[in-house]
């Protein structure tokens, strides 16, 4: 007589991967930033993802999403540099200085020439106080702008300071120019075509504009929400997925021993290693015996670290 197994073990399915780390979205255009993050939890199952900087509606692109215990690393890139490809197209000017937006000025032919534009451009460059659009999420009093234009109320934003550390004509055919950018977190690409129409004395507006990279994420890892939830479909999405260990590449690496890794998570400093690289790091990443990432150090004293973060 032969046996058959036992129902449960017939039924058993294989668990899933715990998703800890970064999924790296191509966004399309038409989507929230936060359209993106509710359709990837209801791919991935989970609600513990967040985004790591908002992308405009308009916008496509690089949208690095921070999935399970990475959301406590979301802190570390705030202040990541992002670059972009945006077309901008001379002539009028919009109230929101994209193409979502209503006619602000009267249409103008442009009258310029690359040359001209070239100088205009190096007036933008290095660290400089930018004005961000009424209709944005920037908060006054704790509302978002764009809520407040909305209900046509007037608003004053102040102008914050951003760091443009590349802005280059990549194409010029009046109306349009295609610009590439490379900038602090916190700028405003359309911020940056309405002031060039305001300096060619024609206005201007941005029409298209796609985030290249995010920090330490490119658009060549990048998956569309359908490739995303191909892979879910067949329980592959760990396929997407940059783990832990693989974040923060510019923080140093410190192996430590099972001990050690005890005292981490109880809060205890650590010593390093002086001869490694980097060895003045303000941060470094603390890696167990099994390759994954215990905490994230930061130094006190010349070797020794304190867990700023457990994982």
């Amino acid at each position: 007589m032969t046996e058959t197994p036992a129902a449960s073990v017939l039924d058993a399915k294989p668990v899933a991967p715990t998703l800890d780390g970064v999924l790296v979205v191509m966004k399309q255009g038409d989507w929230t930033s936060h359209d993106v993050v509710a359709k990837m939890r209801s791919i991935a199952r989970t609600k513990k993802i967040g985004h790591l900087g908002t992308l405009d509606p308009m916008a496509t692109g690089v949208l690095p999403l921070v999935v399970g215990r990475a959301t406590r690393l979301a802190q570390f890139y705030t202040k990541s540099t992002k670059a972009y490809d945006g077309i901008v197209r001379f002539g009028f000017s919009t109230n929101t200085y994209d193409a979502e937006g209503e006619p602000a000025s009267e249409p103008r032919t442009p009258e310029f020439t690359q040359s001209e534009l070239e100088a205009w451009l190096a007036e933008f460059r290095g660290t400089i106080w930018q004005k961000p659009p009424a209709v944005s999420a920037k908060k006054i009093n704790g509302t978002p702008a764009y809520k407040l234009a909305r209900k046509n109320i007037d608003v004053d934003i102040p102008a914050v300071e951003v760091t443009i550390t590349e802005l280059a004509i990549t194409s010029f055919a009046l109306p349009e120019v295609r610009l590439h950018i490379e900038c602090s977190s916190g700028t405003y690409v359309r911020s940056i075509a309405h002031d060039l129409g305001q300096r060619a004395g024609c206005g201007a507006h941005l029409t298209a504009l796609v985030r290249t990279r995010s920090g330490d994420f490119h658009l060549d890892a990048a998956r569309t929400l359908d490739q995303m939830q191909s892979l879910a479909s067949t329980g592959r999405l760990v396929e997407a997925l940059i783990p832990l260990e693989q974040m923060l590449p510019q923080f140093p690496v410190e192996r430590v021993d099972d001990l050690t890794a005890s005292q981490i998570r109880h809060g205890r400093e650590f010593r390093v290693s002086p001869f490694r690289p980097q060895a003045a790091a303000p941060f470094v990443k603390a890696v167990g015996t099994d390759g994954r990432l215990v905490g994230i150090g930061e130094q006190t004293m010349p070797n020794v670290y304190h867990p700023m973060l457990v994982l």
